[in-house]
Parts: C-alpha cells; structure tokens; sequence
C-alpha cells in the first residue's frame, strides 16, 4: 500500500463519519465502537 493510497483511504473513511454525523444521522461511528467493544470483550472471554 503506498502512502496515497493509505491517505485517501482515511481521508475516506473520516469523510464517512463527518457525512453520517453531519447529514445521515445514522450514528456509524457508535455502531462501529459497539462492535469492536464486543469484539474485545468475545476475545478477552477465550483467552
């Protein structure tokens, strides 16, 4: 991956975030951060 490409993907993706929190309304980022919370915790329970 080279850096314009690792660039554009953030820029990408940040871009999503201020989109849904700014005109979609559709709490994304909550979404993801539950999942990944519920992901650490599935991971914390198997180790």
């Amino acid at each position: 991956m080279t850096n314009q490409i690792a660039i554009g993907l953030a820029l990408f993706i940040v871009g999503f975030f201020v989109m849904d929190h700014f005109v979609f309304h559709l709490d994304a980022l909550t979404v993801v951060l539950r999942l990944i919370v519920s992901t650490i915790n599935h991971m914390a329970f198997w180790r």
